[in-house]
């Protein structure tokens, strides 16, 4: 594309390096395609990424090296540092974007400093309590930043900032509108047919184990540890084990005689929050966006290793609300079995945290983010498009809550 002979804004979105990071940048450009932008996607040389990309049909995606410090390596951080600035600095000079956002990490940051050099508006997104390293470097640096819980503001300090949730894709939405997803209001024949989707019963209380791209290791164990204490009930499991685990896991179950399908990786996240009826998972803030637009009760295990110890506030300002249950990784095995008998068996318990989950479901997360960054640049386009129909555009970045 030209952006000489496009009238449209031309928005790039840096969303690489983990699913937690992709996930919502995926949802923001589509809704940034819907009202007439040009979309660009920066993703890491991951799988994930590369694999999920496929699907974003009409938007440009380009391939960054990949940033991560890791063991204190700086001289390895500022080599993928120098060079994913040089390849954004590429891309910005062939097709210069209107505004640029970042989705969090540090193969975020390069093209939000060369956006910054070639005027582009700049934006970023921080779905955690706690920031992540890279947007605490970022916030001095954007127009404006996007946050997912309320307390991240004050920790974050941005010019300008706004609490719009984390977004979530259309497909974990159940309801005829995004803001009616309720696991209540679902039918037993939409939950039956997720189910024989993945291979599962369709009868069967149904426990999704998921520990993200970083965290499967220990929680997988935590759950093996735990199945001699389940094998006697009529539950099945569905186990997304991580790449390294897969045969350990499987065998695990099938020792204890309990029906399993166990999967390495699932791309239809959709589906296996769709069929479960509770889940044990980490607590990175996409996973619990998606939980809270399923209702989906959930069993929250913190990853320990993860930045600033971010996954465990997550899980505890869910916790404190009554939207989950979390235990820490070294919980011994009794606990785990007691807490997931607690929430699949109590029907009132389950009722009560679907109840409490409605509060952290964000449904117009991305509608806001969108709207917000072409108000950001209301000086240079008057017009945008949205559900077919012309909108004017204010003339400065008004930050407004869309209910």
């Amino acid at each position: 594309m030209n952006p000489s002979a496009s009238p449209k804004p031309f928005i790039a979105i840096a969303c690489g390096g983990t699913g937690g990071h992709l996930f919502p940048g995926l949802a923001v450009a589509q809704q940034l395609q819907e009202r007439g932008c040009d979309v660009a996607l920066l993703i890491s040389p991951k799988e994930v990424d590369q694999q999920a990309v496929k699907s974003m049909l009409g938007m440009e995606i380009f391939t960054l090296p990949a940033v991560g410090l890791q063991n204190k390596n700086y001289f390895s951080f500022a080599k993928s540092f120098w060079k994913s600035f040089l390849a954004a600095r590429k891309i910005f000079k062939s097709h210069k974007p209107d505004a640029v956002l970042a989705m969090g990490g540090f193969t975020s940051a390069p093209p939000i400093f060369t956006a910054k050099f070639s005027g582009a508006k700049t934006f970023l997104h921080e779905s955690n309590t706690i920031p992540g390293r890279a947007n605490r470097l970022l916030t001095r640096f954007v127009d404006a930043a996007f946050i997912g819980f309320p307390e991240t503001a004050a920790r974050l300090r941005a010019k300008k900032s706004l609490v719009t949730g984390t977004p979530v894709r259309p497909q974990f939405w159940w309801g005829e509108a995004p803001d009616e997803p309720t696991r209540a209001d679902a039918s037993p024949t939409k939950v039956a047919e997720c189910r024989v989707a993945l291979g599962l019963d369709s009868k069967y209380p149904t426990i999704l184990i998921v520990g993200g791209s970083q965290g499967a290791r220990g929680l997988n164990e935590l759950v093996l540890s735990a199945l001699p204490l389940l094998k006697n009930r009529d539950w099945q499991f569905l186990h997304l084990t991580g790449a390294n685990d897969f045969e350990k896991v499987k065998s695990a179950y099938a020792a204890n005689g309990i029906k399993a399908v166990v999967k390495p990786f699932l791309a239809e996240m959709d589906l296996a929050l769709g069929a479960a009826t509770a889940c044990i998972s980490r607590s990175g803030a996409s996973s619990l966006a998606e939980m809270s637009a399923m209702r989906l009760p959930a069993l929250l295990v913190p990853l320990p290793t993860a930045a600033d110890n971010h996954q465990f506030f997550n899980a505890l300002a869910f916790e404190k609300t009554g939207a989950a249950k979390m235990l820490e990784q070294k919980s011994p095995p009794e606990k785990i079995a007691a807490a997931l008998v607690e929430i699949v068996g109590d029907a009132v318990t389950r009722e009560k945290i679907q109840g409490a989950l409605a509060q952290w479901h964000a449904p117009t997360a991305a509608q806001q983010i969108a709207e917000n960054i072409l108000d950001g640049l209301a000086g240079k386009f008057s017009v945008v498009q949205k559900n077919g129909k012309q909108s004017g555009v204010p003339s400065e970045i008004n930050f407004k809550v869309v209910t």
